[in-house]
């Protein structure tokens, strides 16, 4: 999977869970979590989706590399595939 690729799923899942968000104004590398005003419950519902639509099974322990698009997308990108 490419950074873009996973860039896109990243993007893609996070409309899912907050589909009035902006995410042209999102900055890439801020926490999205406190941006977007997500709680636990829609951030578990953001990795599900991601997971799903990914093919990769996101852990929790793997959750902080997920507080910003582009952090998610790097950690996505590189571990894709390896599980």
């Amino acid at each position: 999977m490419t950074p873009q690729q996973a860039r896109e799923l990243v993007e893609l899942a996070l409309v899912q869970v907050a589909p009035d968000a902006d995410l042209a104004a999102l900055p890439p590398d801020a926490d999205f979590r406190d941006i977007l005003e997500l709680d636990s419950l829609d951030f578990l519902g953001f990795v599900e989706t991601l997971s799903d639509i990914s093919g990769y099974r996101i852990e929790e322990d793997d959750y902080p590399a997920f507080s910003s698009v582009v952090s998610g997308a790097r950690f996505l990108a590189a571990h894709a595939g390896t599980k």
